[in-house]
């Protein structure tokens, strides 16, 4: 890989929960998946988030989720179509709201926790997610899982599409993640983080928790916000990929 983006989910924080240092991850990342608000973060902190991302020069990506905060969006659900493409409609349009106050733009979405990992496989919750995206704005970007059903799509849908890898999720063989309620799901140690996702960068490959060589191909890599670590790992990712020639920059431009 010649370039890629390094993204992060931000936005998260609130009175009662802070979970990330979002400034310190905004310093280090191109692309920010700010939260809309439907699992995690309060108004004025989704504000200040984006106000941030604007300054630093950050790429801002709506990150909508199933309405979860209790459990932070990772609980999967099953509702309807119609509902979902609401769900969807009504946080891209908060979001985009807020990013308009404070002279900043959306230009991707990325959903978030158990809707990621359900759009992923799940081609009837695929379809919705995209629908809502298509009727607020076709020209938003869908970044969801490498090699998963959403991205496919959303591409069937008209909509640009872009994949991610993970730096800091265990993957199955199959190239899904490994779910967080089993061993090796996420990942801590910065300077092994970093070194896989030069792997991806110089070969294409990540290595499965049964050690296969899952083919991932990404524009974008993602080091979660709220990870224990975050910024350490983020830090030395891009480290490690500017000192292997690779060019850290934006997937899209903001």
């Amino acid at each position: 890989m010649a370039s890629i983006d390094l993204n992060s989910d931000l936005g998260e924080n609130s009175a009662e929960r802070v979970v990330s240092d979002d400034a310190a991850m905004l310093e280090i990342v191109t692309s920010a998946n700010v939260s809309c608000g439907f699992h995690a973060g309060s108004a004025e902190g989704i504000r200040d988030t984006l106000a941030a991302a604007t300054a630093n020069g950050v790429v801002i990506g709506a990150h909508p989720s199933y309405p979860d905060r209790e459990n932070f969006g990772r609980t999967p659900q099953n509702p309807d179509a119609r509902t979902l493409q609401a769900q969807i409609e009504y946080q891209l349009g908060a979001l985009i709201a807020l990013a308009g106050a404070v002279g900043a733009r959306v230009a991707y979405v990325k959903p978030h926790g158990a809707l990621y990992n359900t759009i992923a496989r799940d081609e009837r919750q695929a379809q919705a997610v995209a629908a809502g995206i298509r009727s607020v704005d076709p020209g938003l970007v869908m970044l969801g899982l490498a090699g998963g059903v959403a991205l496919e799509v959303a591409a069937g849908a008209g909509l640009q599409v872009a994949a991610e890898a993970f730096a800091d999720r265990g993957y199955l063989a199959d190239g899904t993640l490994v779910p967080r309620s089993q061993p090796g799901a996420v990942l801590h140690d910065a300077a092994a983080v970093a070194r896989r996702m030069v792997r991806l960068a110089e070969t294409g490959l990540i290595e499965a928790v049964d050690g296969t060589p899952v083919r991932v191909e990404a524009q974008s890599i993602c080091v979660h916000g709220d990870s224990p670590g975050a910024v350490a790992m983020a830090a030395e990712t891009r480290r490690m990929l500017v000192d292997a020639g690779v060019e850290i920059a934006p997937f899209i431009a903001g």
